[in-house]
């Protein structure tokens, strides 16, 4: 035997064959190495602008307080960390805000149906034929455009100070989109599938369950997205206007500026953007997922 032959290393052959409990590690592929890039790149695209712009916001936030204001006047803007630890984390303070935020949650349902249904229904109806769509948009707008607070006397004095006029002031606010995206669906089904429901004599019935709605059906969940932001506005509002009642998170708004509590103040304005923010996010989910399903 030669001597490179002896100087060989030994082979797993020589060694009989691997054990199954020890697999040899299986190195990642160059397509799952691009993938796991491709994702770290996306979160720090969407997510790294918010965060800076966050952090410069906290940033000014500290400069106001403790640059521009004197220390007399720093109680109209207090800094960041007395807001989150006074208020945000303390018990006593965010209890009733969370409480006051429930109630609003509520209104905020019991408006968004009411919008949903009475919003869908004018849309359904502006859809049948254009003088009913001409007697009734310009109607549609005018509630649009009109200022709610100019009416907001006229709905405490017509239906009390209570939830009802809360619910109410919610779906003014809130019904607009949903009527506007309902009639646009609706009046942009295909033709040739119209055509065919022709043929095939369905009801109005069966071709507005079968065929209308679900061809509309991305448009109403614009609608119904938008209406979402705009419902926790309006009762907010009603709250903060119809106090009877149990308090909304826009009654302790009101009652945070007459005592001019700028901590709890601010802390309720974060409480309700954080919920509105979850609301239209919930919504821009659904929406999202109806239109992968088409």
């Amino acid at each position: 035997m030669t001597t490179a032959a002896r100087s060989r290393p030994a082979t797993g052959a020589e060694h009989g064959p691997a054990s199954p409990s020890e697999p040899a590690a299986e190195p990642p592929t160059p397509s799952r190495q691009g993938a796991a890039r491709r994702r770290i790149a996306a979160v720090l695209r969407y997510g790294a602008p918010p965060v800076l712009s966050l952090a410069v916001g906290i940033g000014a936030w500290y400069a106001v307080t403790y640059l521009i204001l004197s220390p007399a006047r720093r109680f109209l803007l207090p800094p960041p960390h007395t807001v989150l630890f006074e208020s945000l984390l303390d018990p006593d303070h965010v209890g009733p805000m969370l409480d006051a935020l429930w109630v609003t949650a509520k209104v905020c349902v019991v408006g968004f149906v009411f919008a949903a249904l009475i919003g869908v229904s004018i849309g359904v109806l502006m859809s049948r034929g254009s003088f009913l769509e001409r007697a009734i948009y310009p109607w549609a707008v005018v509630l649009q455009v009109i200022p709610v607070l100019a009416i907001v006397p006229l709905i405490g004095l017509w239906f009390g100070y209570g939830m009802v006029a809360r619910t109410i002031v919610c779906v003014i606010i809130a019904i607009f989109p949903i009527i506007a995206n309902t009639h646009f669906g609706l009046v942009s089904v295909d033709k040739s599938s119209q055509e065919l429901f022709t043929l095939s004599k369905a009801t109005p019935v069966q071709r507005l369950l079968m065929l209308e709605f679900p061809s509309a059906l991305p448009s109403m969940m614009t609608g119904f997205r938008t209406a979402s932001g705009l419902v926790v506005v309006g009762a907010i509002i009603g709250d903060m206007f119809f106090a009877k009642g149990e308090p909304g998170i826009g009654t302790l708004l009101d009652i945070y500026r007459a005592r001019l509590q700028s901590d709890d103040l601010i802390a309720a304005i974060v409480l309700a953007s954080v919920f509105g923010i979850l609301v239209f996010g919930v919504f821009s989910i659904l929406n999202a997922a109806v239109n992968r399903r088409r």
